[in-house]
């Protein structure tokens, strides 16, 4: 967004809003007229509506910090009018080379939208003089996957646009943003619940809006998959990561996903999970606490906004890296063969890899794993390093086996379109990720014996299915939101102006 506008005016933007000019205002939502058929419940009919307060809608609340610089954000259906003029020509380009006449194609679109949410520590100022705002932020965002259109007599949809670059932060549109702790539950309902609102009246309805100088109608379908696991379980009122139900999408638990690591397929939707609430609230037969958080397997808070059952590629990459990481280290420290080492000794082990690592890879040793340095850890050349540390060479070949292994696998949930970018890893993901399943329960017993990570738990079993299902994992990640995280924390220190009236608007 910020490259559009500074190429149509030629010259930096960081101003204050009052000052863009008409060229830029028609890039902010609310520029444009539109109608819905029916009108969207509770949700008032106006278009010209641009930043509104993200509490609008709730009763003013007592609080530490002030309720109106917590949280900014553009009416739902406003953002998404914004966000298909901006594709304009690209729809009419679609419709063109598919011979669809404009005059026969007026209804029948349907818009496919990926939404992504994800929290982001220390977002403090550099020099601060703005208001008393939590140092934790969420951003929501969204992205136009494909735009696609039912032409009269024709069985099959046809798809007019598709997003080249699902990941980029260019495509991926912010929503809301709000000073808000992702951890702290019942604010963040609180504040996204006029999205849901408005998420759920436009599921109902069409959009009436003006392209190409014809009035076309447009359904939304949203599906919330670029969220890591920590938001997925919050919306979706399931147990913490840390529970013994490992998976978001199936109902397994972590001792069963140790000991029959590939054979599981996705069981669990929004609805059931509703459903489970309901019998965890009520408790119908009277079981114990035990009994009947077996029964709900886990679910134990209500499911507020529906995900599409999925994986983040994102963060299937980190998780995966970290697990490999400690693998090398307890490689090192032989621990196969040695009860319970001390915290000396894996705190030596651990340094070793580094210096290692760094020797070698030119890799910096890394406070938290991100995707940099999962992505550089996860090559031959990496494995290649580690063995030099490992001194028995069956142990050598297991790791290489192992990161071979990986690195064909991965492909499949990286790529955008697996069954074009790479059919091959995609028709042996099944024989490979048994057989990474195998070595894991042998010669990796000490590690996966009762526990398994969930991350690798997905990773072994629910691919293909998902793939199957919607064609591709890499493309519904949520990069694209990360990397506007990083777009937010550089205008936040840099451009927003510290004062209390302009700071949020500016970065939004």
């Amino acid at each position: 967004m910020y490259r559009t506008v500074k190429a149509t005016s030629g010259r930096q933007i960081f101003q204050p809003l009052h000052t863009l000019r008409a060229a830029e205002k028609e890039l902010l939502p609310g520029y444009h007229p539109f109608e819905w058929q029916p009108a969207l419940k509770s949700v008032p009919t106006s278009c010209h509506v641009g930043i509104i307060d993200g509490l609008s809608g709730w009763v003013a609340s007592v609080d530490d910090s002030p309720a109106d610089t917590v949280t900014r954000r553009f009416r739902y259906d406003v953002a998404l009018v914004s966000a298909l003029k901006d594709l304009e020509e690209d729809i009419m380009e679609g419709l063109r080379e598919r011979g669809l006449e404009d005059i026969a194609c007026t209804s029948g679109f349907s818009v496919m939208i990926k939404e992504s949410c994800d929290g982001m520590g220390d977002v403090s100022e550099k020099h601060g003089g703005g208001p008393a705002v939590p140092e934790k932020a969420v951003r929501f965002s969204f992205t136009i996957m494909s735009v696609s259109i039912q032409a009269e007599g024709e069985d099959e949809a046809t798809t007019i646009f598709r997003e080249p670059k699902p990941n980029s932060e260019m495509s991926c549109k912010p929503l809301c943003l709000m000073f808000v702790d992702e951890s702290d539950h019942e604010t963040l309902t609180g504040v996204l619940g006029p999205v849901v609102a408005e998420r759920n009246a436009m599921k109902h309805s069409r959009l009436i809006l003006s392209v190409g100088g014809l009035s076309r109608s447009f359904r939304f379908h949203f599906r919330g998959t670029g969220y890591d696991e920590k938001m997925v379980r919050e919306m979706e009122g399931l147990e913490a990561s840390g529970s013994t139900y490992i998976c978001t999408l199936c109902d397994s638990t972590r001792a069963e996903a140790s000991h029959n690591m590939t054979l599981h397929s996705v069981t669990r939707s929004h609805d059931e999970n509703l459903e489970r609430y309901e019998l965890w609230r009520t408790n119908p037969h009277s079981e114990s606490a035990e009994e009947l958080r077996d029964r709900v397997k886990g679910v134990s808070a209500k499911p507020f906004m529906d995900t599409q059952p999925t994986l983040d590629a994102l963060h299937c990459d980190i998780g995966n890296a970290t697990e490999f990481y400690k693998i090398f280290q307890d490689e090192i420290g032989e621990v196969y063969h040695k009860a319970n080492p001390s915290r000396e000794q894996r705190r030596s082990w651990r340094a070793a890899l580094d210096k290692q690592l760094r020797k070698k890879m030119k890799l910096k040793p890394v406070m938290r794993m991100n995707g940099n340095y999962a992505r550089k850890l996860m090559t031959r050349e990496a494995v290649e390093a580690v063995c030099e540390l490992v001194r028995s060479e069956e142990r050598q070949e297991a790791l290489r086996e192992l990161m071979g292994l990986y690195i064909q696998m991965k492909p499949v949930w990286r790529s955008t379109c697996p069954a074009k970018e790479c059919p091959d890893q995609l028709c042996q993901y099944s024989f490979n990720s048994q057989r990474f399943a195998e070595l894991l329960s042998t010669v990796f017993k000490y590690r996966y014996d009762g526990k398994i990570t969930n991350y690798l738990h997905k990773t072994l079993a629910h691919v293909p299915e998902i793939v199957e299902r919607d064609g591709s994992i890499g493309a519904w990640a949520s990069e694209g939101n990360e990397s506007g995280n990083k777009l937010f924390r550089r205008f936040r220190k840099m451009n927003a102006r510290q004062s209390k009236t302009f700071e949020l608007e500016d970065v939004l």
